[in-house]
């Protein structure tokens, strides 16, 4: 059985077990996070109706005093203003000494990267069943959900593990941000390069997984080590796009260096990753094709940070500042031409509940708050294909939302600690006012 399928059906059996006993039908995790709806008042066909009241409300585009958000179900059904905009007999949340904004989305992530910071031990290195790791990488999903981030695109995990983790979120079974997943990313190497026989048997093994995006290392670069040398040349860069895209799927291509981010946007790559350096043209064409950049430029910071955690050879972290400096020069240059920019933490280990301070170099880059918070709601759900239902608040959307103790459209910062509620698809996952 593969493992998606045996652990989903491990934890759903667990959650069955536990209401045949008679145990509440409500988990909770660090403060007081409900993960199941209360057993009150019901409207509209037997769906539970809420009203969500916030002092402030930013949609998505702009800004509503005293605003009411009306939930039925995991749905967004209304959004007004005032005593009047609220339903008769609604569950009514009153989060006035908050502001509301739409529930985060983080385009690169490594959820399964977990280390439980034992003294002695390193994050990387620790072997363990794949089973364990995605059970214990519930902690990485909680403290993602803390920061606001309701959704993620994970990009590159090994033996289903990521599969496996966006089933058991989905069911239920699991408490943590929707994913978007990759599988493992694809790589050229001396003695497996990614001839057009290669590309055909990788990309349709990795759509028969059910993965939603296929990933593509297209350079080195990873951790402290900051060499751009493109890897994967743009014939074969072309090869996986056009397979990917043959069959349904999107491409995202990692690059540290100009070259590989050149060839990754003439190769037609729906996102790339990472880039410094990148010319003036590279950027133009990103524009030109509505190809996303997420640059991830405060994973190199956290990596400085992280240092001794990970034991990196002294002298380090003069690379890995040399890059942070070359990457956001790039982006500053990005956000004058008016490239589509996403937010993608490249969070792994330790830097969950870090995964919104990307937006933080962002606004150095030249953006205004709120263009920061656009590039974790409106562009990176246009770019996973649910602007539709996820980015805004707005009626017929999915009902995520965040409470913060500040208004993010003027200072980027008090985002950082001060999410103090979150809601997913009309289910508290963070409360902690």
């Amino acid at each position: 059985m593969p493992l998606a399928a045996a652990l989903l059906m491990t934890f759903v059996c667990a959650t069955c077990a536990q209401a045949q006993t008679g145990a509440p039908a409500t988990r909770t995790l660090r403060g007081g996070v409900e993960t199941g709806a209360p057993a009150t008042r019901t409207l509209r066909g037997g769906v539970e109706t809420k009203a969500i009241r916030f002092g402030k409300l930013w949609d998505g585009a702009t800004v509503t005093n005293d605003a009411v958000v009306v939930i039925d179900g995991d749905r967004i059904t209304s959004v007004g203003s005032g005593n009047s905009a609220v339903p008769r007999g609604a569950q009514v949340i009153d989060l006035r000494k908050y502001m509301g904004i739409p529930g985060l989305i983080d385009l690169h992530t490594h959820i399964t990267y977990y280390w439980d910071r034992k003294p002695g031990t390193r994050p990387r290195g620790v072997q363990r069943l794949p089973a364990v790791t995605v059970y214990l990488a519930q902690d990485n999903a909680r403290r993602t959900l803390e920061t606001g981030v309701t959704t993620i695109r994970d990009l590159n995990a090994g033996n289903d593990m990521d599969l496996a983790m966006r089933e058991l979120v989905a069911s239920g079974a699991m408490i943590g941000p929707r994913m978007f997943v990759s599988g493992p990313g694809l790589s050229s190497r001396p003695n497996q390069p990614l001839d057009a026989e290669a590309v055909s048997t990788l990309v349709a093994a990795r759509v028969k997984s059910g993965v939603d995006w296929i990933k593509v290392f297209g350079s080195r670069g990873s951790y402290e080590v900051v060499d751009g040398t493109q890897t994967v040349s743009f014939d074969e860069m072309k090869s996986v796009v056009d397979a990917a895209h043959a069959a349904g799927k999107k491409v995202a291509i990692h690059s540290y260096g100009a070259s590989g981010v050149s060839d990754a946007v003439r190769a037609g790559a729906d996102s790339v990753e990472h880039g410094a350096d990148v010319e003036d043209a590279t950027l133009q064409e990103m524009v030109k094709r509505g190809i996303v950049w997420v640059p991830t430029v405060d994973h190199n910071r956290y990596y400085i940070d992280a240092r001794d955690e990970f034991g990196f050879a002294p002298g380090s972290e003069g690379p890995l500042k040399d890059y942070i400096e070359r990457n956001l020069e790039s982006v500053r240059r990005g956000v004058k031409l008016g490239v589509k920019i996403g937010m993608g933490s490249d969070a792994v280990y330790t830097m969950f509940g870090q995964n919104t301070r990307e937006l933080e170099w962002l606004v150095k880059a030249g953006m205004t708050p709120a263009q920061a918070l656009q590039s974790a709601t409106t562009i990176p759900a246009e770019l996973l294909g649910m602007g539709d239902r996820l980015g805004r608040v707005a009626p017929g959307y999915l009902a995520d939302l965040v409470a913060v103790d500040g208004d993010p459209t003027s200072s980027i910062a008090t985002l950082f600690s001060g999410v103090r509620w979150v809601m997913k698809a009309g289910q508290v996952v963070v409360n902690e006012k």
